[in-house]
């Protein structure tokens, strides 16, 4: 889809509110987030490759938080899913409008089912894949293991889940300088100061992010029979958690 230029928080007065995916976001989402969260692209294109080295025939792969369907592109692309049945799950219906259109421009002949609704409060069956790519960060702390019981119920032993988050780092001195790193990144994308203080206030109490270690010993208490990360970029990482 063709995104608008995020300026969203380019204004100089007024209180930015706390963040949502609302109409707003959705028209400059693309940008936003490739501008916003660094390895962004490598983690879709290789959500990509993770699901169909784990497809299985018959079988359920999920997007929970698909938003505009970026993850659901990559894997939808690879034959080895043909036979696999695709489900995206949002609780933004402007996001779910908007990646129907995507995935209709991208895909004509797709039969990729969205629905719209919580995904702490989804059922979940039949699953070799599930995909969490910066989804989990916005979902309450105390709803997190939860959920990711509930996906290891889904998936039989060798299946995967990916999970994709904003991190924190295990010292306050080397947080401190991922976070600064993030900014910088975000400036050389041409963000301005202000832009990255104001996104910073508007995700503070919306987005609660967590350490490495945190998810790990979470994704073990869920079930799981190993996790790791394979990706990371200052303070954004990607992890594979194995069934």
């Amino acid at each position: 889809m063709t995104s608008a230029r995020d300026t969203l928080f380019a204004k100089t007065l007024g209180d930015p509110g706390l963040f949502s995916f609302n109409e707003s976001v959705v028209g400059v989402f693309p940008d936003m987030i490739k501008r916003s969260v660094p390895g962004y692209s490598t983690v879709i294109a290789m959500t990509g490759l993770l699901a169909a080295r784990h497809a299985r025939e018959g079988k359920r792969i999920y997007d929970l938080g698909c938003s505009l369907g970026a993850s659901l592109l990559s894997v939808a692309r690879h034959k080895e899913v043909a036979s696999c049945e695709l489900i995206g799950i949002d609780n933004s219906a402007a996001m779910l409008e908007q990646c129907r259109v995507s995935l209709d421009a991208e895909l004509p002949d797709n039969t990729i089912a969205l629905v719209t609704g919580d995904i702490t409060e989804q059922e979940y069956q039949n699953a070799c894949v599930v995909i969490l790519n910066y989804t989990l960060q916005f979902v309450p702390v105390d709803k997190r293991l939860p959920l990711l019981q509930r996906l290891r119920q889904a998936l039989e032993p060798g299946d995967i889940l990916i999970l994709s988050e904003k991190i924190t780092q295990a010292t306050p001195a080397m947080d401190a300088l991922m976070i600064d790193m993030h900014h910088d990144f975000k400036r050389a994308q041409g963000y301005s100061d202000l832009e990255v203080a104001k996104k910073r206030q508007a995700l503070e109490n919306v987005l609660i992010p967590e350490s490495l270690n945190t998810h790990i010993t979470r994704l073990s208490r869920a079930g799981f029979a190993s996790a790791d990360c394979w990706f990371q970029c200052f303070n954004f990482a990607s992890l594979i958690a194995i069934a």
